[in-house]
């Protein structure tokens, strides 16, 4: 069946990395998101050839694509903290590598959090870090995502604008295309409403010319158990939290985000709920498209 929105899921690589593909396809995917190693570990390692091959064929064969990586949650580039700082360079630098050899289109990564020092000098140590870690890579097919956030404690990247001046502090200093990830849960959480007409207005105008529409391939579905503002990063299976099924559709048929790569992080509590929510999106992806 021919897809016109490509619509996937945070999908598992257990027993097989061509799994992702696979299981993403049954669920009535087309795009898939991926770990490239655990989550919550420092070090992992490189997949194997023959491996990366027989994804890259599923992948192929099932049109399931593009292929995003989400980074290990304990990276934190912005830190000065002596003993975590240098871990997180290293933990990033292996997450590029792998996605590398993967053949991963994009590399989702959180901004990390500026405890013990002002939000201006967080965003210096950031680009360094970005900086050191991606030292001598050069992949012209991989580009790195800097996600926002909820805004939970000290985190960064709640606030457009800070994710607007991370990739400005590293323009043309990398080898690869550095965009941006937005997350409705997290947006939401942060502040900012789109759950009406206006709202969605607003957002979209926000998000163009604060870091360009073209600089934002892909969104994370999410809906949110948390109400707006709440600094809450809490997921939530689509159509039954404070975001509601309107505003996805609005996100889904909107001129400009309908060709972007659309990724759900929702929960997993019962067998079917993964087919469930993707099945959710495609259905308000065929709702009449809205004005711009």
């Amino acid at each position: 069946m021919a897809f016109t929105h490509r619509i996937g899921a945070h999908t598992s690589t257990a027993g097989a990395l061509e799994n992702a593909a696979i299981l993403a396809h049954a669920a009535g995917a087309n795009t898939a998101q991926i770990f490239s190693g655990s989550p919550r570990t420092w070090r992992n390692p490189m997949p194997a050839p023959a491996a990366v091959a027989k994804l890259k064929d599923a992948r192929a064969r099932l049109d399931v694509n593009p292929l995003v990586i989400h980074a290990n949650y304990l990276i934190n580039l912005a830190s000065i903290d002596p003993s975590n700082r240098p871990k997180s360079v290293d933990a990033f630098r292996g997450e590029l590598e792998r996605a590398a050899a993967i053949g991963a289109e994009y590399l989702v990564l959180h901004p990390g959090s500026y405890k013990d020092q002002t939000v201006e000098t967080a965003l210096d140590r950031f680009a360094e870090g970005l900086l050191e870690a991606s030292r001598g890579m050069d992949s012209a097919a991989l580009t790195v995502l800097l996600e926002n956030t909820a805004g939970a404690g000290s985190a960064l990247g709640s606030r457009f604008e800070e994710l607007a001046a991370m990739r400005e502090r590293v323009s043309g200093k990398l080898g690869y295309r550095i965009g941006f990830c937005i997350d409705t849960c997290h947006t939401l959480a942060a502040g900012i409403d789109f759950t009406t007409p206006e709202g969605m207005k607003s957002l979209v105008s926000s998000l163009d010319s604060t870091l360009g529409l073209e600089n934002i391939p892909v969104i994370h579905m999410n809906d949110s158990k948390a109400p707006c503002g709440s600094r809450l990063d809490r997921h939530e299976h689509i159509g039954e939290g404070h975001i509601g099924c309107e505003a996805f559709g609005r996100i889904l048929n909107h001129p400009r985000l309908a060709s972007k790569c659309f990724i759900l992080e929702t929960p997993v509590d019962e067998d079917g709920d993964f087919a469930r929510n993707i099945a959710a999106l495609r259905d308000l992806s065929k709702k009449p498209r809205v004005k711009a």
